[in-house]
């Protein structure tokens, strides 16, 4: 009888940076041929669905710098697909939100996005694909558990 060999940590990386890759070139050149980029269309995402928000919370929601939420609302704004409006309180805080042109041209971009996420996984089963969820969620808990311990512990195999 045949023992499996475990799988190397480092493989099990590669193969979920490939898929990654390949599912974003799929999604992306809809996004480009609308004159989008990826953090335009994750600004505009998290906009639709949480609705207008002061521009520094919408960095950690989608894994942007502020200097990158910055220039994708300044890009945003040009086209009229957002509007910025100055907090009467503090000055320092601008609510940014969709305008009805960037509804009109990200709500059908946005349905034709899921809609392709659904042929990317239809060789999954549902029950495969909450299985995946569960895996994904447990090594980002862990690797966030580990970060938060004073970064990177170095093997002895490590390279220095």
């Amino acid at each position: 009888m045949e023992t499996l060999k475990a799988p190397e940590a480092i493989h099990t990386w590669v193969v979920l940076l490939k898929a990654r890759q390949a599912i974003t070139n799929y999604l992306l050149p809809p996004i480009l041929e609308k004159g989008l980029g990826n953090s335009d269309f994750r600004v505009l995402s998290v906009l639709l669905h949480q609705g207008p928000l002061p521009v520094n919370t919408i960095g950690p929601i989608v894994d942007l710098n502020p200097g990158s939420v910055s220039v994708a609302v300044d890009r945003l704004y040009k086209k009229g697909l957002v509007s910025r409006v100055e907090s009467e309180s503090d000055r320092r805080v601008r609510t940014v939100s969709l305008t009805p042109k960037g509804r009109a041209i990200f709500v059908p971009l946005y349905k034709m996005h899921t809609a392709l996420l659904k042929r990317v996984f239809a060789d999954i089963s549902p029950s495969e694909q909450k299985h995946l969820e569960e895996l994904l969620k447990r090594v980002g808990k862990c690797a966030e558990k580990l970060a938060g311990e004073t970064g990177p512990k170095r093997s002895k195999d490590s390279v220095e």
